[in-house]
């Protein structure tokens, strides 16, 4: 089988150390190693450490983002199902999660800088998530989209860290009945009647 180009062997083998060992404990000679390249190689593709670090979460950013665009796909003109399908992305993926924790949460626990290159990659995604979310949300007729939105946000990233940490059994389960019940509360609330 014929070898993945540089710059992505390196941009695999950062993903595979910084989800299993942390971004700040994985040097980039780690990462050379992983990539069957060099430390040269790595500068040459990535400025520095940061670079590297804030394009691997633009590619975790982007999977997250193509379950959106998949939920809308599958389920055209139905926001509720477009957001039960997000909600059944995140509750499918938490055995990967159990073992690795969710990348976003991991990395902003490493990445307390606002002004870190990553850090910003995800707040403008978990920014753009909800932008998403809260349409989603008004589209389904919910009357406080903002609301709803914000309520289905902690469900899903709670249902992550109670995975990671293993509190909750069944999260995914639970996680979709949670989902189901927020919308169908938000749709029976008296300003949607009135």
């Amino acid at each position: 089988m014929a070898k993945l180009p540089p710059r992505e062997r390196i941009l695999d083998a950062a993903e595979e150390l910084f989800q299993s060992e942390g971004i700040r404990r994985v040097s980039v000679q780690a990462i050379a190693e992983k990539a069957e390249t060099t430390k040269m190689a790595v500068y040459r593709h990535f400025e520095t450490k940061d670079a590297l670090v804030a394009e691997w979460l633009r590619i975790v950013a982007a999977d997250y983002q193509a379950a959106f665009d998949r939920a809308e796909a599958e389920h055209p003109g139905r926001p509720r199902e477009q957001i039960l399908g997000l909600a059944r992305f995140i509750a499918e993926g938490l055995p990967a999660i159990s073992y690795r924790g969710c990348p976003f949460i991991n990395s902003l626990a490493e990445l307390p800088d606002r002004s870190h290159p990553a850090r910003q990659v995800i707040e403008e995604h978990k920014a753009q998530q909800t932008r998403r979310l809260v349409g989603m949300c008004a589209e389904a007729g919910l009357p406080d989209p903002g609301q709803a939105a914000a309520e289905i946000t902690f469900v899903l990233e709670g249902a992550q860290v109670s995975t990671q940490n293993g509190s909750i059994d069944q999260a995914g389960d639970r996680l979709m009945r949670i989902v189901e019940g927020i919308l169908d509360r938000h749709r029976a609330s008296p300003a949607a009647t009135g």
